[in-house]
């Protein structure tokens, strides 16, 4: 990849997972004999990032010991995002100003991150660095879900995204960014979606659609239906 550094959003609270998440931070759940943020790491250096940085809030210490626990053979740096819950936004923004890269790959620990993704991320990259844009997110059609509960947030055309009544296209959490976007902002708690608003109404907010099954850690149900 061209793109050097990946930012993993680690600081939440994950609430929709509750009761596990009363004591183990989601990216710290187990699903098939590894963390959900170690198969991210993984996943990571499997596409040839260099530098990785973590966010980190919500039961801040066990993130920070398991880090400090493995061996992993790349850059890792954890960022404290303070006293106060910052949201993706604030999240991502609390992790740009740690870098140096003018553009970065943004991703979250959620999703179930395999092999069947390299290729798309791949795609995606060419086409952010082709069209010389600011913003792309990986996308997938809600028929490919695992969990098909949910309405989509997007439609897509010619890999320009678009809000429709209805929406066929979910976000899978993984995006490139470009700190310009968002250099300005206040280091308070927002919303990433914030910043595709302000995308969505140019015309300028871009996708990438992957084609393979789309497996997330939505909610408790979720996890009893995949992890247990």
């Amino acid at each position: 990849m061209k793109i050097k550094t990946a930012l993993i959003l680690c600081a939440g609270f994950g609430k929709r997972v509750q009761p596990i998440t009363d004591s183990l931070p989601k990216p710290l759940i187990v699903y098939k004999d590894e963390t959900l943020l170690e198969n991210t790491i993984n996943f990571l250096i499997k596409i040839k990032i260099k530098k990785i940085k973590i966010n980190v809030f919500y039961l801040k210490e066990k993130i920070i010991d398991f880090i400090n626990s493995k061996n992993f053979p790349i850059n890792i740096e954890i960022v404290d995002d303070g006293e106060t819950i910052l949201g993706t936004g604030g999240g991502t923004l609390s992790l740009i100003k740690k870098s140096y890269e003018d553009d970065v790959l943004v991703i979250n620990p959620d999703t179930i991150w395999n092999d069947s993704y390299v290729k798309s991320i791949l795609e995606m990259e060419k086409i952010y660095f082709e069209k010389k844009i600011k913003n792309i997110l990986l996308i997938v059609n809600n028929l490919t879900c695992f969990d098909k509960r949910f309405n989509g947030d997007f439609e897509i055309k010619n890999n320009i995204l678009l809000k429709e009544k209805i929406n066929n296209f979910k976000y899978t959490g993984c995006q490139i960014f470009n700190k310009e976007l968002i250099s300005h902002k206040q280091l308070n708690y927002f919303p990433i979606s914030e910043i595709w608003d302000e995308l969505l109404r140019e015309s300028k907010l871009y996708g990438y659609e992957y084609k393979g099954e789309f497996m997330h850690l939505t909610d408790f149900e979720i996890y009893e239906k995949l992890f247990i």
